[in-house]
């Protein structure tokens, strides 16, 4: 019989299987793309609520300070912590996820997520337990963080592995609706919150939000159990468990596509955070506009981001990844001035028009088109890790440190002011420019990744 019959020989020398075709129904398709998106939801549902409660609640009621300003650094010094450790649950995640298999590892990451978070709903105040609660908020960051630094990755390998080839970018983005969903139910539960509230922080019903996590998790863990492994996995599995590849190996064969991973995501998600954190915070706590209107203007930014992840991902198909990205990447520099102008003015309807404009269509429609390109640009043998470590790196340079750096940048200017109607207005000048300075790393990384539209899945070798 002849070697064709078999298929390749691989660079071990071993025969290796031949190609399949990876052929799904559509309805297995529909199937995994909800299965991936309600644990993006419960991922960006644990954001969006974390970012808002770092914003309008943790401060006073875990961190109290003489100044509300020192409180609000201090809230976002907790926020990061679950970044910095995001990199720590790739590598362990995503290694699990080269090796036992994708499903097995989302069902990891989705529990450890839930039972966090619901975790933070059941923690006392310091004024209950003293120094403890900001112990205890912290701990439960950190294992919020470890499990999030490989969901999201692990649902793009998944969808990407899944999709037909020339339809990847579309079915791919699917599963990132779920930042869309996660985001609209945390703002809605925090605007319900909001009304008729006078101050949140002397009630018990900020728990609330964070106790539903439980509830999405039961539905999460449910539809998870029925998802089928990813067709690429079982195809490679063989070799993956005979060649298991180490954090330093990855970094000698790897190192190269993981920087220019890492590098290309610097707008998104430090728009992700700058926006859906920084941003309120600056309009709410430094604008004087109510809670409401924070919550408000960010649920607009969801509703219009739902239809631009999916539209970002059919367009990657027709265009490329890099051309796309990269266009959504020129939007967010050219846009920044004007929308942070909008937020100094402090009137409402400008600041939904602002965020909607820069959250929901520049910082998504980069999301959008990344789900498929990132586990593009990665071999078979080591792409759930090798996504990881490019996310979660990338998510904290970029997205962990940005909310603590501009509300430094606040305090800063508020200190040649400290008698104005509105202390630190004038930061959304350096803060439009630190945008633009992300926006731009990620521009310039784009030039240096090749196309990689409807790759080889089964490839073992990176792009660069």
């Amino acid at each position: 019989m002849t070697q064709a019959a078999f298929g390749a020989i691989g660079a071990n020398g071993r025969i290796m299987p031949p190609p399949v075709r990876l052929a799904l129904t559509v309805s297995e398709l529909r199937r995994a793309a909800w299965t991936c998106s309600l644990g993006s939801a419960l991922e960006y549902y644990d954001f969006a609520l974390y970012s808002l409660a770092s914003a309008l609640v943790f401060g006073p009621l875990f961190f109290p300070s003489a100044t509300p300003l020192t409180s609000l650094i201090a809230s976002f010094a907790t926020y990061f912590v679950g970044f910095a450790v995001r990199p720590v649950g790739g590598i362990i995640f995503g290694r699990l996820g080269d090796h036992i298999g994708r499903k097995r590892v989302l069902l990891m990451t989705v529990t450890l997520m839930g039972l966090a978070s619901t975790a933070i709903g059941l923690i006392p105040t310091y004024q209950t337990i003293g120094i403890w609660a900001p112990i205890l908020l912290i701990t439960a960051r950190m294992l919020q963080g470890l499990g999030a630094g490989a969901e999201q990755a692990g649902a793009a390998v998944m969808m990407t592995e899944y999709a037909p080839p020339g339809q990847r970018g579309f079915y791919a983005s699917l599963p990132f609706l779920g930042i869309q969903i996660g985001t609209i139910i945390a703002a809605l539960v925090y605007c319900s919150l909001l009304f008729g509230v006078t101050d949140i922080t002397h009630s018990w019903v900020w728990r609330l939000p964070f106790l539903v996590s439980a509830v999405i998790l039961v539905v999460a863990l449910y539809m998870r159990l029925k998802l089928k492994e990813s067709p690429t996995f079982e195809i490679i599995q063989r070799e993956v468990a005979e060649e298991r590849e180490s954090l330093g190996s990855l970094l000698r064969s790897s190192g190269r596509t993981i920087l220019a991973g890492i590098g290309v995501r610097m707008a998104e998600n430090g728009g992700s955070s700058i926006y859906q954190v920084l941003a309120v915070s600056y309009l709410v706590n430094t604008m004087g506009l109510p809670g409401l209107w924070g919550t408000t203007s960010l649920i607009t930014a969801a509703v219009i981001g739902g239809f631009t992840v999916p539209a970002a991902g059919m367009l990657s198909d027709r265009f490329g990844r890099i051309r796309t990205y990269r266009t959504f990447a020129i939007l967010q520099a050219v846009t920044a001035l004007p929308v942070w102008y909008a937020f100094s003015t402090g009137r409402p309807l400008p600041a939904v028009i602002g965020l909607s404009v820069a959250l929901g269509v520049t910082t998504w429609g980069m999301f959008g088109t990344q789900a498929a390109m990132l586990p593009e640009m990665f071999g078979a043998r080591h792409r759930y890790m090798a996504v990881s470590m490019s996310r979660e790196v990338s998510a904290v340079i970029g997205g962990g440190l940005t909310p603590l750096v501009g509300s430094c940048i606040i305090r800063w200017v508020a200190t040649f002011s400290p008698h104005a109607a509105h202390p630190g207005q004038m930061s959304w000048l350096p803060i439009s420019v630190y945008v633009m300075f992300l926006a731009g790393i990620t521009i310039g990384t784009t030039f240096i990744i090749p196309e990689c539209r409807d790759r080889d899945l089964v490839e073992q070798h990176d792009i660069l």
